[in-house]
């Protein structure tokens, strides 16, 4: 009987029998699962099980039951990762774990991200798992400035190496391929210090490199080679270390060799060495360009801040501002951290969060964001959010994750990738073992060759960075522009979304009553018959009475006392007014009341077909004027929408309002399709319909009866203005608070992954193509035999190619902006 292992950890959302029961069912049905045993009190779980049920798994289960694992993340940074190959040796040892229940490991920004239960293990164990695993972990502690330091390091090492590599190739390939190429060098070299003595000053020369700028090939390419898992290094070191071997044979040996066979190959051992390491110089500094993004949010922050203390202001860094702090800012400064205005007033510019250019207005009891920019006013604020809670912080942290996330297009790359470098090296064994048997003489010279060739041609590199890179820099680009992907899988899933649904109160429109229309009867003056009825609004907390109010403070009028309110239940208001009379409400109150409405039935008509709301005004017993109140569309609405159909998705309203004012606003603005008068979990079983239809669907909104349908979307897309409510259920955030972030987030989705496509295509089509080419399949067709040397530069630039290839989404523009 096999032993049974145990697993324990802690579970959230728990809090009655019934739960204690749904989650041992759930688990339950785990094969492999002897028993489970859940504690409520301490919210805690003993699995036991047969030794073949994986934490993930468990997770899963748990989640889709409604009560995840408790779990944590950690961030680790990660060195010596050269290729796919590390990448999967490093997944392979997380996921190895019990404790771990997701590992994303980061090629390009040289991180892992890793999920594991709490209770069971820590971060510093995880970065332990890596290490063990041959590449150095640690925990990411340090800042961004740190981060970028490590980063430049790496960049002033490797060219370092690459320097020094390159002046001690130099002359072994002079010498050489000189000798090759020119007779006149070839005589030289026999003339002065001899061949003989060429090979030994070669073989000193190429020793040092190999042992100096090119070791670290060797101290991590065979440790990998030697436990089952090579990768690029070994690659690297295998077809270097067969050229350098044959040639030291020749040089100290020849005797053994076949007669005409006796070569040496030091220069292409140097050369591959020094353009592999040049490869790598590029692609480091072409990554580097690729936290662009990151970089630029953390250089938003301000660095220090005016803080009140016992009544003086001194200056603080913003690391030690805390909650409660009052902080004092001047015009022109960057406000530090997040809060609230306790006096004075500005002008503050927002734009680096929501993206609108219009710098807004803030007053007592405004909130205010750090980093933004105050305007010409002075400010005086009490801290709310500090550290990592504020806005920005949050920002950045999204950011982060979604660039470390793994797309599922990755997991086609990552089972070749498995199997790549094992491949190359047999292809090169069986390229060898073809070359000794039907090649012609010299075929041992010809065999190592095209051996060395094939093994340094292959780039998994290049099919590794594909993926990451290009979703770093599109998905840095789009928080550039305000849309933050929450969830890596979310830019794959939004590429493929044909239908865009729209909530209409805050997303299409502004999301409050206004007053929009007011057609006066004749002889009424516009700014009495406003004020008069105003005055009596302004006693009713309706929201269509609090947009009239608004309307006549807005031009500057001053409302007057109110005697003898009356509502007059499902009709409208009554009250005197400076001795008049007014009455306000529909065209049944008029009627009851006898109030001929003259020209303005038509007008009131006509508003009710927009979808607005008429409410008519009577002085005195005189019609004096119909007025409309909406909720007025946002202006970069219609504009958004026709680039929404431009980009070749059909555009649906899913909203609980009226028909006929629903009916009219899509009209208004193009919609494609309208669903009204539902209720959320309509609104929800009409995203379940659209995607029954085999349509990807993409949900925009704002409220929090919008949360069920954003989570059911495939993508759900909040507007940045919305509650927290909903934007935690949603994939995608959209910082401007309009539909202009659905457009250019759209439209970012589908370029990224166009150009992950595109990187992919080279990736696999260079390796498919010229791994051939390097084992000699044109030279029985009259071909060349491609030499180590040329090799080595087509594989150092084949990465490169896939990282510049990446930063080109730098440059994208919005389709639409503010």
């Amino acid at each position: 009987m096999n032993k049974m292992a145990s697993l324990s950890f802690q579970v959230e959302g728990m809090n009655c029998a019934s739960c204690v029961g749904r989650v041992e069912k759930a688990l339950d049905t785990i094969p492999g699962v002897a028993d489970s045993a859940v504690n409520l009190a301490n919210a805690s779980v003993r699995l036991r099980h047969d030794g073949t049920v994986k934490t993930d798994n468990v997770f899963k289960v748990l989640e889709q039951a409604g009560y995840p694992a408790a779990a944590s993340e950690v961030t680790l940074q990660v060195d010596n990762m050269s290729c796919a190959s590390c990448v999967g040796h490093i997944e392979k040892a997380l996921k190895g774990n019990e404790a771990v229940v997701e590992a994303s490991v980061n090629l390009a920004a040289s991180t892992a991200s890793v999920r594991y239960l709490d209770g069971i293990t820590t971060p510093e164990a995880v970065a332990k798992l890596i290490s063990d695993a041959g590449y150095p972990a640690s925990v990411s502690i340090a800042s961004q400035k740190t981060a970028d330091e490590r980063k430049n390091q790496e960049i002033v090492d490797l060219a370092r190496r690459t320097a020094l590599a390159a002046a001690l190739a130099l002359p072994v390939f002079l010498i050489e391929m000189g000798s090759h190429m020119f007779s006149g060098v070839h005589t030289l070299v026999s003339q002065t210090i001899g061949m003989q003595n060429s090979y030994y000053l070669q073989f000193v020369l190429t020793s040092l490199v190999l042992i100096g700028p090119g070791r670290s090939f060797y101290t991590m390419g065979f440790p990998a080679l030697f436990k089952g898992t090579p990768n690029m290094n070994s690659l690297v070191a295998l077809g270097t270390s067969a050229a350098y071997g044959f040639s030291l044979v020749a040089t100290f040996a020849a005797y053994m060799l076949p007669q005409g066979t006796a070569n040496v190959y030091y220069e292409a051992a140097a050369v591959i060495v020094v353009l592999v390491l040049l490869g790598r110089l590029l692609e480091a500094r072409a990554k580097g360009s690729t936290g662009e993004a990151i970089r630029k949010l953390v250089g938003l922050r301000a660095k220090t801040a005016r803080v009140e203390v016992n009544g003086d202001v001194i200056e603080r860094p913003i690391e030690q501002i805390i909650v409660g702090d009052i902080v004092h800012v001047r015009p022109g400064e960057k406000i530090a951290v997040d809060g609230r205005v306790l006096s004075g007033s500005s002008y503050v510019d927002e734009s680096m969060v929501t993206g609108e250019p219009v710098p807004v207005e803030k007053k007592l009891g405004s909130e205010i964001v750090g980093a933004t920019v105050n305007g010409t006013g002075a400010l005086t604020f009490r801290a709310e959010k500090v550290g990592s809670d504020t806005m920005l912080a949050q920002i950045i942290q999204m950011v982060e994750q979604a660039q470390g996330a793994k797309l599922p297009i990755q997991g086609l790359v990552d089972k070749i990738t498995a199997w790549f470098v094992p491949a190359v090296i047999t292809v090169a064994l069986i390229t060898v073992a073809l070359w000794l048997v039907f090649g012609p003489e010299p075929a041992l010279s010809l065999a190592l060759v095209a051996g060395v060739a094939v093994l340094i041609i292959a780039c998994p590199c290049a099919m590794g960075l594909a993926t990451p890179t290009s979703i770093m820099v599109g998905t840095g680009r789009a928080a550039e522009m305000g849309v933050l992907f929450r969830k890596g899988d979310a830019l794959q899933a939004l590429q493929n979304s044909s239908v865009v649904a729209l909530d209409k109160t805050g997303t299409i429109t502004v999301g409050r009553p206004e007053l929009t229309d007011m057609e006066l009867a004749g002889g009424m003056d516009e700014a009495m018959v406003l004020r008069l009825v105003a005055s009596v609004e302004e006693r009713s907390e309706h929201p269509i009475a609090r947009a009239i109010v608004k309307a006549a403070k807005d031009k500057g009028l001053t409302l007057a006392e109110v005697e003898n309110f009356t509502s007059l239940t499902g009709y409208g208001v009554r009250a005197d007014v400076e001795g008049r009379s007014v009455l306000l409400g529909s065209d049944h109150l008029m009627d009851r009341e006898g109030i001929d409405l003259e020209h303005l039935a038509q007008p009131a008509r006509a508003l009710a077909e927009q979808g607005k709301t008429p409410l008519f005004g009577a002085i005195d017993g005189q019609i004096a004027a119909v007025m409309a109140v909406a909720d007025p569309i946002k202006p970069t609405t219609p504009a958004a929408i026709n680039a929404l159909h431009k980009l070749g998705v059909k555009v649906v309203m899913i909203t609980g309002d009226n028909k006929q004012t629903a009916q009219a606003i899509a009209k208004s603005v193009n919609i494609d399709h309208v669903v009204a008068e539902v209720l959320p979990d309509g609104k929800v079983n009409e995203v379940e319909r659209l995607k029954t239809l085999g349509s990807g669907v993409a949900f925009v909104g704002d409220g929090i009866n919008d949360a069920p349908a954003l989570a059911a979307a495939d993508v759900g897309l909040a507007i940045g203005g919305g509650t927290d409510v909903a934007i935690e259920a949603a994939d995608v955030v959209l910082m401007s608070g309009d539909l202009n972030g659905v457009v250019n987030a759209l439209d970012l989705s589908q370029r990224t992954m166009r150009n992950i496509k595109e990187n992919l295509f080279w990736a696999f089509a260079y390796n498919l193509v010229l791994i051939p080419v390097a084992a000699g399949i044109l030279y029985p067709f009259g071909g060349p035999l491609l030499s180590p040397v040329l090799a080595a530069g087509a594989m150092a630039l084949s990465s490169v190619f896939v990282v510049t290839n990446a930063l080109r989404l730098r440059w994208i523009k919005p389709v639409v902006k503010p």
